[in-house]
């Protein structure tokens, strides 16, 4: 690993030391949003910067004779991933006092199975990678569906500015998980059209906007609904 994408690495670290700051900030006057949410948004940056720093000391990282496999990537979103859905699956049902625990379960066990058999595909030769890949696919697939159906409806029912709200996250969060399994097949783990530098510089930009962006805009539209309720 050259020392550009050492630097590009430490830098996202530092981003995610803010961005768990700034929700560690905002979690000491929560205006009404439960104290949940800001844990949810200071363990996402605080966890992927760690499996990030990893990767900057040349640890989370394996070099083969064809390509460079970032498993920290896997460790960061196995974990991270599954703490966002629920982030915006707790957004939908943000005036529900039960939650639907088999939309949870649901959400959470599709995107195990998908990081999972993206890092099979990592590790897998040139004749089976794209075979796990088509599997994480269809596992975004079932996503997807779920965010935009059940989880919308959800959030219909809450009303207007929550529904709105929701529209607003879930439509930010999905235009960036869809730019991942993309920049991971042009990369050198699919079928190689991209530099590694350019496959390493879009997975630090894209977990900026998708973890600490997704974060920032979500809070702050809950912490609204819950003024203008107030106000009310």
């Amino acid at each position: 690993m050259n020392n550009s994408s050492s630097i590009l690495h430490l830098f996202y670290v530092l981003v995610m030391l803010s961005g768990a700051l700034y929700f560690l900030y905002l979690s000491r006057r929560r205006k009404g949003v439960p104290g949940f949410e800001y844990m949810i948004a200071i363990i996402i940056p605080t966890w992927s910067g760690a499996a990030y720093l990893s990767i900057a000391l040349g640890q989370g990282l394996l070099e083969q004779p064809d390509k460079t496999v970032y498993f920290a990537r896997y460790i960061d979103w196995v974990v991270t991933t599954p703490l966002l859905l629920l982030a915006l699956a707790f957004t939908a049902m943000f005036y529900e006092k039960k939650k639907n625990k088999t939309i949870l379960f649901t959400l959470i066990t599709a995107d195990v199975f998908m990081i999972l058999t993206g890092l099979i595909a990592d590790f897998s030769k040139e004749s089976t990678h794209l075979i796990w890949y088509g599997l994480g696919v269809i596992a975004l697939l079932i996503i997807l569906y779920v965010v935009w159906y059940p989880l919308r409806s959800i959030a219909d029912a809450g009303g207007h500015e929550l529904s709105k709200h929701y529209k607003r996250t879930a439509a930010y969060l999905t235009s960036f998980w869809v730019l991942y399994p993309t920049i991971w097949l042009l990369g050198p783990s699919g079928i190689g059209l991209a530099q590694e530098m350019v496959d390493v510089i879009g997975f630090v930009v894209l977990p900026i906007f998708s973890k600490v962006g997704f974060s920032i805009l979500d809070l702050h539209g809950l912490r609204k609904l819950r003024e203008a309720a107030t106000t009310v």
